[in-house]
């Protein structure tokens, strides 16, 4: 019995402190792992031809996940508003930020409203506009919007991680029942 409270030369506190820290381990990895990247307008990226209203409809967007937008450089650009007035207003001249590079990650930091435009004379008015309502990373909310009544060919699929991203979890998982069983 004496050697199974000095498991890897530990004693038996140790043992549990580090199980507990390989746990938290194990859930901020998870909590990551289920971030999703959502690819902005689908196969036709942050274009004048997606009705982004349908594209983000029945889409329910997270603190952590991410939208990618991809779009021809010098044509378009990204712009965050500040406001629902801005958006409606398509007033682009005070952005909150600008992205120009033709392919543009932004992380989805905290819930609330997020507005996005593109940066060229007309485009806004035009239709290349849309807002995102941020939800809690464990709530569970209705979509983010109705589908406008107009309809469009764009479809999108968030790139989700499969299961198999959750091996370090199981391994975790499994390598503390081990640990726990021969403490016992």
């Amino acid at each position: 019995m004496e050697a199974a409270a000095n498991i890897f030369g530990m004693p038996f506190m140790a043992n549990t402190t580090v199980m507990l820290l390989l746990m938290l381990l194990a859930l901020a990895i998870t909590q990551s792992c289920m971030a999703v990247q959502y690819p902005v307008g689908g196969s036709q990226g942050w274009d004048l031809s997606t009705d982004f209203n349908t594209w983000e409809s029945g889409k329910t967007f997270k603190v952590g996940d991410t939208l990618s937008f991809k779009y021809t450089t010098g044509l378009h650009s990204v712009v965050e508003l500040a406001s629902e007035k801005d958006y409606n207003a398509c007033n682009i001249g005070n952005p909150v930020n600008s992205l120009s590079g033709g392919s543009n990650v932004v992380k989805l930091n905290k819930a609330g409203t997020r507005y996005f435009a593109c940066g060229t004379p007309g485009h806004c008015s035009g239709g290349m506009k849309m807002k995102v309502k941020v939800v809690a990373a464990g709530t569970s909310p209705t979509p983010s919007s109705t589908p406008s009544s107009t309809s469009s060919t764009s479809t999108s699929s968030a790139i989700k991680f499969s299961p198999a991203s959750h091996i370090g979890l199981i391994f975790i998982s499994c390598f503390s029942l081990m640990v726990m069983l021969l403490i016992d």
